[in-house]
């Protein structure tokens, strides 16, 4: 995978079998070939195609298109397609669809409706695995294979999975007696005698529960895709890059667990365009696909956590998302912003869904690089231009690695006990099961608007402090409910020796079984904040923040007492006055930030500000509101990507020359001013002494 592995290119998905009239193979590549597109993904949602009839096979249709591909340089990417069952074998084996947490089936007619951790299934979808990557996975065109799609759509609640998890929770805890005593489950007369007397998790209240019902549910996909790798590994050539589409929001999804069974992360980079790329603009919730610009550089970073490493991004749009009342195709400039957004955060590739819009099916407005006439039109020339630049930067870009200024330490446990008790209200007063993504975005836009690089650590891979504190000298814990002991005792020994620790709204209140902790809380986190809280609430309207410029709580509070930290803002209530809405305190050689609530964009900046420095000064005098500056460090220099997130254009003076990667390395010199146009992105180089 030479290209893809190492600089940035471009990708699409290509679907031939789709197409109306499939014999314009060689026109398709001539075009991608013309805008740069070197990688394609084929195979991954046709198993009635691969397998008509149960089994007989059609494996040769894919021939001419790698082998095609291969004459025009391009790389594949070959799917295992079993995410996508065939109508013969939801109908001879009904039982394998997946069961609701009521008890219904999920009906066949859309995909991903089996349960994948069945015996039956895996037999039928080993077979199909081993005809296509038998028949085609050492073609020469082939270079990665991707292992299902979008996997962990569903809690799978079948009988046989409910039997599995009880076998589960007996392996991990030993006796009923010991998980009675974990869970407490004394409180309303839960208290189990024997593994069957568990109950369903349909039922269930008890937050422990929750959470090891959703741990191991992550387990059985992560089990699935490292099972298909163990299938694959041996039909492909050694260099051969194993991956997987990963939809970072399904509910049955570790990444980082994933993550461990593949060569390189890959996934979905789904974002709103148009006006929600402005940089003013802030998403009003926690979607599947991001709604601003600080999301999108959320998502981006979190696929680098996945393996703490570049990755590949399989799938973003490249025009209208979703269904017809969802069509906001992006502006002019906007595919280029986002790419190159993407790019400046560690993908190595990024992959257009998909290379024609449909003409049949369910996503028939889900707009591909051609348009329904497949002609080249407007979404084309731009991704040829983007091509074009991602040649142009490939000696700066080859091997990159992105920079940071500060972490954001994220949590699949905190997330899933969050959902099943969340913090947070809707607009209506009712409870959002998407509070924790709200949190930590709310946190990880403050890092953007205060002009800092944000790198995503996930808790499992917290390393130890000294460790921790050579990669970031900032580190942004938010939303982090279900801390283990371990986590909170790595957090304060890296404040202790010189780290800045910014602490967010419930973090530290309960432990990694998800039980509240009978401790002072934050747990062990209150010595290194000098403060401490017993009383917590959730917010039904915005209360005023008094000092740090003044601002508004949002959401929540966790009413902090100082016990030796400096006040630096209040909340301005008649009740909510008696407590902090930000401390900060010296602790060793570090120091600590609580902050209580979630206070609004321009004073969460400001605290975030305060709290850290870039590593690296970046080429720029001023940075205006609407500009983003991100940087990576390749074979000749750092290289510096400047977003314009506006309608208006923009100017800057260099406070240093650097050279213009997309101009054939023409300088820009310090002092110089520039002009940024509107939804543009600048591309310059610094090369090392």
């Amino acid at each position: 995978m030479a290209r893809i592995g190492t600089a940035v290119g471009l990708g699409v998905a290509y679907y031939n079998e789709y197409l109306p009239d499939p014999s314009r193979l060689e026109e398709d590549l001539r075009l991608m070939v013309a805008a740069g597109i070197r990688c394609i993904r084929v195979g991954e949602s046709v198993w009635s195609t691969w397998e008509p009839e149960d089994g007989r096979f059609d494996l040769e249709w894919m021939t001419p298109i790698l082998d095609a591909a291969h004459a025009f340089g391009i790389e594949v990417i070959l799917g295992t397609p079993t995410y996508a069952v065939p109508p013969w074998l939801a109908h001879a084996h009904p039982e394998l669809a997946v069961r609701r947490a009521d008890g219904s089936p999920v009906p066949w007619g859309g995909r991903q409706e089996v349960d994948y951790t069945s015996s039956v299934f895996r037999t039928y979808a080993e077979r199909v695995i081993r005809a296509v990557v038998g028949r085609h996975g050492r073609h020469p065109a082939v270079v990665g294979v991707q292992l299902d799609n979008e996997a962990g759509l569903h809690l799978i609640h079948n009988a046989d999975v409910v039997a599995a998890f009880r076998e589960w929770l007996a392996k991990r805890y030993g006796t009923p007696e010991a998980l009675n005593e974990a869970w407490g489950l004394a409180y309303w007369s839960h208290r189990i005698a024997s593994w069957d007397e568990l109950w369903a998790p349909a039922g269930n209240t008890t937050p422990a529960y929750a959470l090891a019902w959703r741990r191991f549910q992550a387990e059985q996909t992560t089990d699935f895709l490292a099972w298909q790798a163990v299938i694959v590994r041996p039909l492909v050539a050694a260099e051969t890059l194993l991956t997987t589409c990963i939809a970072y929001g399904r509910p049955a999804m570790d990444d980082v667990a994933v993550g461990e069974t593949l060569d390189i992360a890959s996934g979905n980079a789904y974002y709103a365009a148009q006006d929600s790329l402005d940089l003013a603009h802030t998403a009003g919730a926690d979607d599947w696909f991001a709604d601003d610009v600080a999301q999108i550089v959320l998502m981006a970073d979190r696929m680098r956590a996945t393996r703490d490493a570049p990755f590949l991004v399989t799938e973003t749009g490249a025009t209208s998302i979703g269904a017809a009342h969802e069509a906001r195709p992006p502006y002019a400039g906007q595919l280029t912003q986002a790419a190159w957004l993407l790019a400046a955060r560690g993908a190595r590739l990024v992959s257009y869904w998909h290379w024609h819009t449909l003409h049949s099916g369910h996503e028939v407005h889900w707009g591909g690089v051609l348009g329904h006439d497949l002609k080249p039109g407007r979404v084309y020339r731009e991704i040829a231009a983007l091509g074009a630049q991602f040649d142009a930067a490939s000696s700066w870009l080859s091997g990159a690695e992105a920079d940071a200024d500060v972490a954001i330490v994220i949590s699949h446990d905190s997330e899933w006990v969050m959902s099943a008790e969340p913090p947070l209200c809707r607009p209506d007063g009712s409870a959002d099961p998407h509070a924790y993504g709200r949190i930590v975005q709310a946190f990880a836009r403050g890092a953007v608007d205060a002009g800092r690089q944000l790198a995503v650590v996930n808790e499992r891979q917290l390393p130890e402090a000294a460790a921790l504190l050579g990669r970031y000298a900032t580190v942004i814990v938010p939303g982090l409910v279900a801390a283990s002991d371990r986590t909170l005792a790595v957090l304060a020994d890296y404040v202790r020796i010189g780290g800045t620790l910014i602490v967010g709204p419930r973090t530290g209140f309960g432990d990694d079984e998800g039980r509240v902790r009978s401790a002072v809380v934050p747990g062990a986190l209150a010595e290194v904040l000098g403060a401490s809280y017993a009383e917590f609430a959730s917010l039904r309207a915005d209360i005023v923040i008094e000092g740090l410029g003044g601002g508004i709580a949002q959401g929540w509070i966790d009413s902090y007492e100082p016990q030796g930290a400096e006040v630096l803002a209040r909340y301005a209530h008649a009740h909510y006055g008696a407590w902090a809405a930000v401390t900060k305190h010296a602790f060793g050689d570090g120091i600590a930030y609580a902050v209580g609530t979630l206070p609004d964009r321009a004073l969460m900046a400001r605290i975030v500000a305060d709290a850290s420095l870039p590593r690296v000064d970046s080429p720029l005098r001023h940075r205006p509101a609407s500009v983003t500056v991100h940087s990576l460090r390749g074979p000749r220099g750092r290289v510096w990507v400047v977003h314009n997130w506006s309608p208006e254009e923009g100017e800057i003076v260099m406070a240093r020359t650097v050279v213009d990667v997309l101009a054939e390395d023409a300088p820009v010199r310090a002092g110089e001013a520039v002009t940024l146009p509107a939804w543009s992105v600048s591309v310059w180089g610094e090369i090392s002494s």
